[in-house]
């Protein structure tokens, strides 16, 4: 069963319809002149669970060769500790999109955050490399859980006109949280001891707990009925779609609905293109302290502050330019060309960032990797939204993480494997290259398929 109104609602003089926004609640008056009816705050507290999530996630980036002195393990181990968190967390992810589409969400992401927030301070207690291990993988599982249930509430929350800035937020949250956690890891494990880094993590993930429980729950489909209002005011009508995938919420079992999801064209082009994207950036922020310690002979606490720097300016960068271009354009597969363009600008940048020595071209490098990155991620994030039919995006997210995870979990992996093979970390990161640019072709080859996808599931929604 799902939340989508029935009928549509009669439009009121002054461009305004009454509309039942939350799960339980009356109808109210919206604007629908607005670009966001109900305000920047659900996106904002969302933006702050990923936020917390990716400091929490990438504190052992900072803190890595602290850790290593201390327990004694080798690159390729360490490689595989954001690994092993990593497949977990993909195991778990197309049960938490099912979730996502049947449960509460918010609820579901403040116990979420409160796992987090539980885990991190098991972890500063651990007395034994295997247990601190277990604990990350337990993290890691947690980790990405937010995700579908969150995606699927900022959809509804956000008509298409503003869905570009709404997962904008969120993955500005996300992304800052990298260079956040590589900062905080380092400064604290050089300053206090690396225990104190995840004791210290802990605070802020209950505080943002709470702060998420004054978010309401939404109607399913709401952006999508507002969608629709607004082009009943301009006499423009939906496009007309030809048969389409039936993705109403159903008791088939996971694989079915995710083999269902995998025939939307446009869906298929971006998970391939996030995995590969996730796998590169997830492979330079956990080495990239440890990168530039090495082959720059920087200290803990500067090359870990330089990465998250360097790093968060070019996110923040992105972001901006990113989600402002992409909510310019609502058609012809514009979302999707931009974020092709701004991958490629982060495939180059990343490229000169491990071959050019010297610290200024380095670092100047990673900024323009990390702009070009998140410059992408809020836009592919809001195309896989306009694809997918309001009951099923829960599951439309958490597939698209669940493969993204998967290439993110052998980033870190990979380079730290060949950093052993090789002797020197340099090569490790080469590695991370090709998928890079592979990302860019994938996502190129499925430019032409978003708008006919994005009619299909309007058509869908609104059945």
């Amino acid at each position: 069963m799902t939340d989508i109104q029935p009928d549509e609602p009669l439009l009121h003089q002054g461009g305004s319809a009454r509309l039942r926004v939350h799960a339980r609640g009356d109808e109210q008056e919206v604007d629908l002149d607005r670009d966001a009816p109900f305000g920047w705050w659900p996106a904002i507290a969302i933006a702050l669970v990923a936020f917390i999530d990716r400091v929490e996630i990438n504190l052992i980036a900072g803190a890595l060769p602290v850790i290593q002195d201390h327990f004694g393990f080798s690159d390729t181990v360490g490689g595989l500790i954001p690994t092993a968190a990593s497949i977990a967390a993909a195991v778990l992810l197309l049960p938490a999109g099912r979730l996502a589409d049947r449960a509460p969400r918010v609820g579901t992401i403040v116990i979420v955050v409160l796992v987090w927030s539980l885990c991190s301070v098991l972890s500063g207690l651990a007395t034994t490399f295997l247990m601190f291990f277990l604990v990350r993988i337990a993290i890691g599982a947690a980790g990405q859980l937010y995700n579908p249930p969150a995606s699927s509430l900022l959809a509804d929350y956000y008509p298409n006109r503003s869905r570009g800035k709404a997962y904008g937020f969120e993955r500005a949250g996300y992304y800052m949280g990298l260079p956040a956690g590589v900062i905080i890891g380092g400064a604290v494990a050089e300053a206090l001891d690396w225990r104190a880094v995840f004791f210290i993590a802990a605070v802020p993930g209950l505080f943002i707990a709470a702060l998420m429980l004054t978010v309401k729950e939404p109607v399913r489909g709401l952006g999508d009925t507002i969608d629709r209002l607004r082009a009943q005011r301009t006499g423009v009508a939906p496009p007309e779609s030809e048969a389409h995938v039936d993705l109403s919420v159903s008791s088939a079992s996971l694989w079915a609905d995710a083999k269902e999801l995998l025939r939307i064209r446009t869906l298929r082009g971006v998970i391939l293109a996030q995995a590969m994207l996730a796998l590169g950036v997830a492979g330079l922020f956990y080495w990239l302290p440890t990168f530039l310690e090495r082959l720059e002979d920087l200290d803990t606490d500067t090359a870990s502050g330089l990465a998250g720097g360097v790093g968060g300016t070019g996110i923040v960068i992105g972001i901006i330019i990113g989600s402002r271009l992409g909510d310019r354009h609502e058609s012809e597969g514009w979302r999707i060309r931009l974020s092709t363009v701004c991958l490629l600008v982060g495939a180059i940048g990343l490229s000169l960032a491990v071959l050019l020595p010297g610290v200024g071209l380095r670092m100047a490098m990673v900024a323009l990797a990390c702009a070009g990155f998140a410059g992408a991620m809020p836009n592919l994030t809001a195309a896989a939204a306009n694809v997918v039919p309001a009951a099923s995006r829960g599951m439309g997210f958490a597939l698209l993480q669940f493969l993204t995870t998967l290439g993110g979990a052998f980033g870190p992996l990979l380079v730290g494997a060949m950093s052993d093979v090789t002797g020197w970390i340099g090569y490790g990161m080469l590695f991370l290259i090709p998928p890079l640019f592979l990302s860019v072709v994938l996502l190129w080859l499925v430019r032409g398929s978003y708008d006919a996808d994005a009619a299909r599931a309007s058509a869908s929604s609104s059945r």
